[in-house]
C-alpha cells in the first residue's frame, strides 16, 4: 500500500494529534485512503460515498518490522527472518532499540523502553507496538481499530480501544487475538495493521451517549420523515431508471 506523507499542520492551526517515530526505521503513518490502497472495488469507490468516507477517516500505522507470529493454543512463537529461525514469545524489544533508547530518555526512565511484542494474560493475546507514541489536541482522543474496509486476515483479530491521548503519554499500541493454531501469522511493514482516528471526548461521553431516542412502530414513523425518505429512497428512481450515486453528489457538494 503507497505511504504519503501530508500536512501536519499550519501556522494557524495547530495538529489535531502528533505522531512520534521512536523507532527510526518505523514507517510514518499516513493519511487513510478513500480507495484503501486500491484495494475497493471501482464500482463501489465511485459510487458508494459513506465507503469512502469511512475508508478515508484517520489515518494508518503500520508495524515497525516485519514478523511472523505462530499459535500452538497455548504458547505464542515468533520469527523476525521470515520464519526461519523460532523463538518462543514472552516480550521482546525491536533490535537495538533498548539502547538507543537509554541512550536518549531521562535517567529515571532506563530500562523502561516499550516492547515490540509481549504476550497477554490470555493465551493468544499479543500486544504490537507501532514504534509510535501519539498526542492529541486538548480534548481530543484516538480511537485505535482495525484499518476500515481492508480486508483482514483471519489468522487474527484486533481490538479497538479509545486513549485518551491528550493527556496519556505511552506506546501507540494495540491488543491482537491470535485464531488460528500452527500456521504463520505474518505482518508487512507495507500494510497497515492499525488505523486511528481523532474523535472529540464529548463524542463518546454518557452524556452523547446516553441521549437516544427510539420509535418502535411504523406507524409511529411521522410525516416529516416520510417526507424524507421519499425526497432519498422514492424520487431519484427506482431499478434501472434509478440515477447512480445520488448521496455521493449531494455529499461530495457539501464537502466542497
Amino acid at each position: 500500500m503507497p505511504q504519503r506523507v501530508g500536512v501536519s499542520q499550519t501556522a494557524e492551526a495547530p495538529p489535531t494529534v502528533r505522531f512520534f517515530r521512536l523507532i527510526a526505521d518505523a514507517p510514518m503513518p499516513v493519511r487513510a485512503d478513500r480507495s484503501v490502497g486500491g484495494t475497493v472495488p471501482t464500482r463501489a469507490f465511485r459510487y458508494c460515498e459513506p465507503l469512502r468516507t469511512a475508508s478515508a477517516f484517520g489515518w494508518y500505522v503500520f508495524p515497525p518490522i516485519d514478523f511472523s507470529l505462530t499459535f500452538d493454543g497455548v504458547d505464542t512463537r515468533w520469527s523476525l527472518d521470515g520464519g526461519d529461525t523460532w523463538q518462543n514469545l514472552d516480550s521482546i524489544q525491536y533490535p537495538g532499540f533498548s539502547d538507543l533508547f537509554n541512550e536518549h530518555c531521562p535517567a529515571v526512565a532506563r530500562d523502561c523502553a516499550p516492547p515490540l511484542l509481549a504476550v497477554g494474560a490470555e493465551p493468544g493475546i499479543i500486544a504490537v507496538w507501532s514504534g509510535l507514541i501519539a498526542r492529541t489536541a486538548p480534548g481530543w482522543s484516538l480511537l485505535v481499530r482495525p484499518p476500515a474496509n481492508l480486508p483482514r486476515s483471519n489468522r487474527y483479530d484486533s481490538y479497538e480501544g479509545i486513549i485518551e491521548t491528550d493527556r496519556w503519554t505511552g506506546p501507540l499500541f494495540t491488543n491482537i487475538r491470535l485464531t488460528k493454531t500452527d500456521v504463520p501469522i505474518e505482518f508487512k511493514r507495507e500494510t497497515p495493521y492499525l488505523q486511528v482516528q481523532a474523535l472529540p471526548r464529548e463524542i463518546y461521553s454518557d452524556e452523547t451517549v446516553g441521549n437516544f431516542d427510539v420509535v418502535g412502530d411504523i406507524a409511529e414513523f411521522p410525516a416529516s420523515e416520510w417526507s424524507g425518505y421519499v425526497e432519498t429512497v422514492v424520487a431519484p428512481g427506482t431499478g434501472t431508471s434509478r440515477e447512480p450515486a445520488n448521496y455521493a453528489k449531494a455529499a461530495r457538494r457539501r464537502s466542497g
